[in-house]
């Protein structure tokens, strides 16, 4: 995520800097640090500003789990955390599913993957 994206999904939360600080539990000069691009933005508040996008009402009308959009066969969903939780809408947020062939090792990785997946997209889109 660079400092464009997390300025933008901060807007399209409808949030003040200073109310997204304290929806992620960091400080103001944090946020400002992000959206200035002083300093790298971690996975964790990546994880956390993405999720927060992901629950507003209009991204979760209609959605249809990852293993419906991708036509997952049975033994693929028996060995993914998403279908075991049932969490098809947050499978980018679950390490460990094998979208990408393996399971990715790290979240950076795995944002890489997701990025280019059709059911995390539109999550991204305005």
């Amino acid at each position: 995520m660079d400092n464009k994206e997390f300025k933008n999904i901060r807007k399209t939360l409808n949030k003040t800097q200073q109310q997204v600080a304290q929806l992620l539990g960091v400080s103001i000069k944090a946020v400002h640090s992000y959206e200035q691009d002083w300093r790298n933005i971690p996975g964790h508040t990546e994880r956390q500003m993405i999720f927060l996008l992901s629950r507003m009402d209009e991204n979760q009308n209609g959605r249809k789990p990852c293993w419906v959009i991708k036509e997952c066969p049975p033994k693929t969903k028996k060995q993914c955390p998403a279908w075991e939780f049932q969490s098809g809408d947050l499978c980018w947020f679950i390490n460990g599913n094998n979208c990408c062939g393996d399971a990715c090792k790290d979240w950076a990785e795995k944002m890489k993957c997701c990025r280019s997946c059709e059911v995390f997209k539109p999550f991204l889109q305005p």
